[in-house]
């Protein structure tokens, strides 16, 4: 995968208000040749979120919550494969979401496309809209502060040039059941970024979470962005209570400011 130069190996120069952690370079061949990510020692706190979001992406380092609970360990552990991932920009996001579609729906069930929306910054209203970062540091304080699924989370830097990049730069496989190529998955997360506003916030073994600043708000916007959700993670709905793309849309989508997604 391409990518800017690795601020990490210099973290302790770039004078960023870090706790206590350490640097993770083990992938599924052993230490890659430079850091992957940093990752503190401790459960994160409400509030540590943006106390990194405010400097670190100016050094070219992105934050990420890490779940380390779940039985499922560290990201030492995970199996990261950054040499297997390619170029999320070198991927047409709805071409991976129909050859995804086409594998998973039924068979009589044609591709409906993109759900269609105005983006973020062009649509009505755009100066009153939410900041998708303050929308990410409000749903990360929310997570932090025991209202989410997560069990051990941990506070990471990840350098990338965009948040939808953030799983495919540490090489993470916790899709692979799915699509072994996280860039692909990055091509739609980036897709999402600019038309919903969505910021990766969590990753955990197989589990992902992102925050949406502009979430849909009519069942009918709901219900179209609901086929590209069932490509991109078919388990969300095969593997729930709520088992037609209409139930989800209503329960998962209509005005949710995150998504939750999970890969058996």
């Amino acid at each position: 995968m391409a990518t800017l130069p690795n601020p990490l190996p210099r973290l302790a120069s770039l004078g960023l208000p870090l706790p206590l952690g350490g640097l993770v370079q083990a992938t599924v061949d052993g230490p890659w040749h430079e850091p992957l990510l940093w990752l503190a020692d401790d459960r994160a706190d409400p509030g540590d979120w943006a106390a990194l979001g405010r400097t670190a992406p100016a050094v070219g380092l992105l934050p990420i919550v890490l779940d380390v609970g779940a039985g499922h360990d560290g990201p030492e552990l995970w199996a990261l494969m950054p040499g297997e991932m390619s170029y999320p920009g070198d991927h047409d996001a709805e071409e991976v979401l129909e050859e995804f579609w086409d594998e998973c729906a039924d068979d009589d069930a044609h591709w409906p496309g993109l759900a269609a929306t105005e983006t973020p910054e062009n649509a009505e209203g755009a100066d009153s809209a939410p900041d998708p970062e303050s929308v990410a540091s409000d749903i990360v304080d929310a997570l932090l502060d025991g209202g989410g699924p997560l069990k051990d989370p941990r506070l990471a830097l990840v350098p990338a040039r965009r948040s939808a990049d953030i799983p495919t730069a540490i090489g993470w496989t916790g899709p692979a059941n799915h699509e072994s190529d996280t860039g692909r998955l990055s091509a739609v997360l980036r897709s999402w970024e600019d038309r919903f506003g969505i910021r990766v916030v969590a990753l955990g073994f197989d589990t992902l979470l992102v925050s949406v600043a502009a979430p849909p708000t009519t069942l009918a916007e709901a219900e179209a962005l609901a086929a590209e959700h069932l490509a991109f993670c078919p388990d969300n709905i095969w593997q729930s209570s709520d088992t037609t793309l209409r139930a989800y849309a209503e329960n998962r989508l209509l005005n949710q400011p995150a998504w939750h997604f999970w890969w058996d």
